[in-house]
């Protein structure tokens, strides 16, 4: 197993602002921090959004690799779940329906009948508690989110605490924890687009990926997991050695067909069964920036952005027209409750869920 570097000491926070007003009259605030390298991070507590990443390339100019909007209001709109927090399901769960412990669940239905990130009014439409921390040598945001019994068709109040940090090293840990006085699924995520080329700056078809995944969940029509773990060789979805993104997106491939290009679930290889491992690795060679992406979780879903349709206007009135931008979502397996071969999601009263995700932002020659 590839381990993520070490930490490195200290970091700085540039501070908070207000971000704007939801229509309900809560306020939204934005914080930001750099470290020593230069590279900044900005955080809502809307949606716990990351709305932007500036990182540098191999002359050392920064660019803002993340996908988002100038204004609250674009994130009042959207659609995309552009930078959020996205849960307490990620992914999909055909029909909305689940049965757990022997109680059937009836999830709000989002996307064609089935439900996706948390419903209607998932995790990425709360306003989240925001505190700005600097300890240990390093520095971040910690946010905190109550949901209540019933929240989307959930059972049990459910508390979760997501850390974001940001240290020297130039990576971005992700820490999620989350408890509940019910049994319920818990399957949380980062949605967080990439553009290394800079957001809004072209498409992403000429990434370089690599993911740590010899299998993949395959999908039906309506994107929900069969249940399968199919091999990724000789097929279009391997990406066991570097690929480029669009060398084979347009293949004569039925789930390519399925999914209208890359969203899937990959089944990320492991020589131990906990702690961080190396799931994906994303280079751009013309600016040398890259991402490595270390996890805890069994998956990650690697989706090119195929619903990006340039309605949304981004940053710097740029629209973010068809696969503008690329997610790689760390996160246990879609509609996992209905199939009992998966890893389990579901969080028992007294237990913690307990997830972190590393982002490794690095320049390359």
């Amino acid at each position: 197993m590839m381990h993520p570097p070490t930490h490195a000491p200290v970091r700085r926070l540039l501070g908070s602002a207000p971000f704007g007003t939801t229509p309900t009259g809560q306020a939204v605030d934005q914080i930001e921090i750099t470290n020593a390298g230069g590279i900044r991070l900005s955080v809502l507590s809307y949606g716990g959004v990351i709305r932007t990443i500036h990182v540098p390339d191999r002359d050392g100019t920064f660019a803002d690799v993340a996908l988002g909007y100038d204004t609250l209001e674009g994130y009042l709109s959207d659609t995309a779940y552009l930078g959020a927090i996205v849960g307490r399901v990620a992914n999909r769960v055909a029909a909305g329906r689940m049965t757990v412990d022997g109680r059937e669940l009836t999830l709000a239905q989002n996307a064609d009948g089935n439900h996706l990130h948390g419903g209607v009014r998932g995790f990425d439409k709360a306003v989240w508690s925001m505190q700005r921390f600097e300890r240990d040598g390093a520095a971040g945001v910690v946010l905190t989110h109550v949901s209540p019994d019933g929240d989307e068709g959930y059972p049990g109040t459910l508390r979760a605490e997501v850390t974001y940090t940001l240290d020297d090293a130039d990576q971005l840990r992700v820490d999620y924890v989350a408890t509940a006085d019910a049994v319920t699924p818990v399957n949380l995520t980062q949605h967080s687009y990439f553009n290394l080329h800079g957001a809004g700056h072209g498409d992403v078809l000429d990434h370089e990926l690599t993911l740590a995944a010899s299998r993949f969940t395959p999908v039906n029509d309506a994107f929900i997991p069969t249940g399968e773990l199919r091999a990724v060789q000789g097929t279009p979805l391997d990406f066991t050695s570097p690929h480029v993104i669009g060398e084979r997106i347009g293949a004569d491939d039925e789930q390519l067909r399925s999914a209208l290009g890359y969203d899937h679930n990959f089944v990320i290889d492991r020589s131990e069964e906990n702690g961080l491992a190396l799931a994906a690795r994303l280079y751009e060679p013309r600016s040398g920036r890259g991402v490595d992406v270390y996890t805890t979780e069994p998956g990650i879903q690697f989706y090119s952005g195929n619903f990006l349709d340039g309605r949304a206007i981004g940053k710097g009135a740029q629209p973010y027209r068809y696969r503008t931008g690329l997610a790689l979502e760390t996160q246990h397996f879609p509609d996992a409750p209905n199939h009992p071969e998966f890893p389990s999601i579901v969080l028992r009263p007294g237990a913690e869920y307990r997830s972190s995700t590393i982002y490794h932002f690095v320049v390359r020659p």
